[in-house]
């Protein structure tokens, strides 16, 4: 027997769904992170599923926060930077625009390099990829010697104009690994090929901050499924969507900085298509955030760059990376309910994490959080979480919230109920940021909930933004790891040109389609893809003449033939009126010539459900009270393994499992599909 395996390393819990080939059995454990060796929690984990080791085979990928969460805390590596004599300070200037303008306290991000360890080397490229000046590689001695004197471990490398010609920061490279063969180096051009000088410096010292953390858990975890007799190709689920082997993702981890909920993304995509909604919205919430992404025509949404921490009052630090458009806020089970000066309450974006965790944990947390607050309001049930692995105490959450709610002069129920709803509110607003912000209604989709904590949430947060449809899926608290199973090998190919989009660019624009074909195959081959089973999708950066920002139009296959020009253009038009309600007739120009090479992986079949697994009768636990946003009810309660395909339940009721709680809301409407999936109908009407 042949078992698939994929591990989703969170703030929280560390998840793993395994897949048995030949049954189609789904095995999926959840246990503690282990933040001191994430690894030990991945090994924790598989034991503790009861799959033998040398019963995984062929696939095991991995996912994780870990890569977002060290920059976030500043636990990265101690770093240096290279670069172009002059351009010492492109990390400190930044951008002119501001986020916050009339802020007259406003701070700038702070860069992961300090200016003392920003070190300047003599040479000069030009735009069109012609040298100005050599490289001096004489200065490098000198800053190898500073960079040891000062305890430095991961380098970064980013020449100026070096995405048009990369010969001096390649050799500036492989000459500091022999001065300094001890440090970790990255340059830009092995990240991408596109120009922002900021935006690149930045993302290269981002990957040289976390490269050393990446490459020790990856190294333990290889040698912890190793021991446990695992012979399987190793993946990383990257944040674009697909998997890249160990060797790829040690040298470009900041790929990986949304690794684990791009897993879920895909997962949704593939549900909704199975249940017949193409347009889809995940919705992922776990014990430490929750995440957002729009789906639309069965197409995950991929942006060119992403904002690290970036929020209304603050700029954050921009990658040009590749990466699933998610929108992620801090609230998760374990947010921390908590007042402001002014007495409003608050929720998260603080989280109690895995480690003291909620009050009702009984390890030492006394905080109150939204897990207390679900607790107290009858939802879950303290006596089977994780199955009853976990046994919370309902007394220590009411503990833990009684001071805010005398502080507030409110009911124990009210105050529970308020700190849900703003909740609520923060995540509504995190949906319209990916729908309504992105000229989509979305009402025209469905919403897959998901994680520990989604399933709770997400009945409410359709009623409020008129959505018709839930689909909570099989195992719905280990979802992202499940997802992980369905993705293929995907490497992001760029090259900054700026030209024009006419018939007479056709030449150059095939000459650099025909290098970044060659250059993806020679990765692919690397990751052991056979030639018939690798596939691109090429699309276009275009603009019209003058503007300063592009739309990524998808173009045909390649090379591009005089028959394209007038495809593509119609494709861009529509597209940019989507996007910003207005075409014009000015002529096209191009700005990045993107590819995306995919490695086709074995991918599990999604089976039906036996119609004849259980009853009714059987999965019914009996009632309890709850509270919920418009009165307290009996709510009827569920075993939710055990509820037969074609099961119709209208609500209120609770659907119980060892990884998730669903809440199905007052006159809402609850079916089993064919696959298992919960498709619950909302009645319209805010609560």
């Amino acid at each position: 027997m042949i078992v698939r395996a994929a591990v989703d390393v969170g703030g929280t819990f560390t998840d793993v769904c395994a897949l048995d080939e030949d049954t189609g059995e789904l095995v999926f454990v959840k246990d503690s992170t282990t933040p001191k060796d994430f690894s030990v929690g991945v090994m924790n984990t598989i034991k503790k599923s009861g799959v033998e080791g040398d019963r995984i085979k062929r696939f095991v990928a991995t996912g994780s926060t870990m890569v977002i969460n060290a920059i976030t805390e500043r636990k990265g590596a101690k770093t240096g930077l290279i670069t172009t004599k002059g351009f010492r300070d492109v990390l400190e200037i930044q951008r002119s625009n501001r986020t916050d303008m009339y802020n007259f306290m406003y701070k700038k991000p702070e860069p992961l390099v300090p200016r003392f360890l920003r070190a300047e080397v003599r040479e000069r490229v030009a735009a069109d990829g012609s040298v100005l000046e050599r490289l001096h590689e004489e200065d490098l001695l000198e800053i190898s010697s500073l960079f040891k004197r000062e305890g430095v471990r991961s380098v970064a490398v980013c020449l100026y104009n070096s995405y048009a010609n990369a010969t001096h920061e390649e050799r500036c490279a492989s000459k500091i690994k022999g001065l300094f063969p001890d440090a970790y180096v990255s340059t830009s051009v092995s990240l991408s090929s596109e120009w922002r000088e900021y935006e690149r410096t930045n993302t290269t010292v981002t990957n040289a901050y976390v490269q050393p953390i990446v490459d020790s858990y990856l190294h333990n975890l290889t040698r912890g499924l190793k021991d446990l007799g695992v012979q399987a190709d190793l993946f990383v689920m990257q944040s674009n969507g697909g998997v890249s082997s160990f060797e790829q993702a040690i040298a470009t981890p900041v790929f990986q900085v949304e690794s684990g909920p791009a897993g879920g993304v895909i997962g949704a995509a593939s549900v909704g298509i199975a249940a017949g909604m193409r347009n889809v919205i995940a919705f992922d919430v776990g014990g430490t955030t929750a995440k957002t992404s729009l789906v639309d025509d069965g197409k995950v949404r991929i942006s060119p760059e992403y904002s690290l921490e970036k929020t209304p009052f603050f700029a954050g630090y921009p990658l040009k990376v590749p990466i699933v458009d998610i929108v992620e806020i801090g609230a998760g089970g374990g947010s921390i309910i908590w007042t402001d000066e002014v007495g409003s309450l608050r929720v998260g974006p603080t989280s109690a994490g895995a480690d003291p965790g909620p009050a009702c944990y009984d390890k030492g947390g006394e905080r109150p959080t939204l897990t207390d607050a679900f607790i107290v309001s009858g939802i879950i049930d303290p006596d089977y979480f994780l199955g009853g692995e976990i046994r919370l105490r309902k007394d220590l959450s009411e503990k833990a919230l009684r001071p805010l709610a005398k502080q507030l002069n409110l009911p124990l129920n009210e105050l529970t109920l308020g700190a849900i709803r703003i909740a609520d509110a923060n995540m509504v607003n995190m949906i319209k940021l990916v729908s309504v912000r992105r000229g989509y209604d979305p009402r025209d989709f469905a919403i897959v909930a998901f994680g520990g904590a989604g399933p709770m949430f997400a009945a409410d947060l359709a009623r409020d933004l008129g959505i018709g449809t839930v689909i909570v899926p099989l195992v719905p608290g280990v979802f992202s790891a499940w997802g992980m199973l369905l993705t293929d090998l995907r490497h992001d190919f760029v090259q900054t040109k700026v030209i024009s989009f006419d018939q007479g660019s056709l030449t150059e624009l095939n000459s650099i389609y025909e290098r970044l074909t060659q250059k993806a195959r020679e990765v692919l081959e690397r990751e052991g893809v056979k030639k018939e089973g690798v596939y691109f999708r090429p699309s276009l950066d275009l603009r019209y003449l003058g503007q300063e920002h592009t739309v990524n139009t998808p173009v045909d296959l390649t090379p591009l033939k005089s028959t394209d020009i007038q495809k593509t253009r119609d494709r861009f038009d529509r597209l940019h009126h989507k996007q910003y309600t207005f075409n014009l007739k000015d002529p096209l120009e191009v700005v990045n010539t993107r590819l995306t090479a995919y490695g086709r992986v074995k991918k599990p079949k999604v089976k039906p459900m036996s119609r004849s697994r259980s009853s009714l009768s059987k999965a019914r636990k009996g009632e309890r009270a709850v509270v919920l946003l418009d009165g307290q009810y009996r709510a009827k309660v569920f075993e939710r393994s055990l509820l037969p395909v074609g099961t119709k339940i209208e609500g209120p009721a609770i659907m119980e499992e060892k990884t998730a709680t669903t809440l199905v809301g007052p006159r809402d409407v609850m079916t089993v599909n064919k696959y298992g999936h919960l498709i619950i109908r909302v009645k319209k009407g805010a609560v």
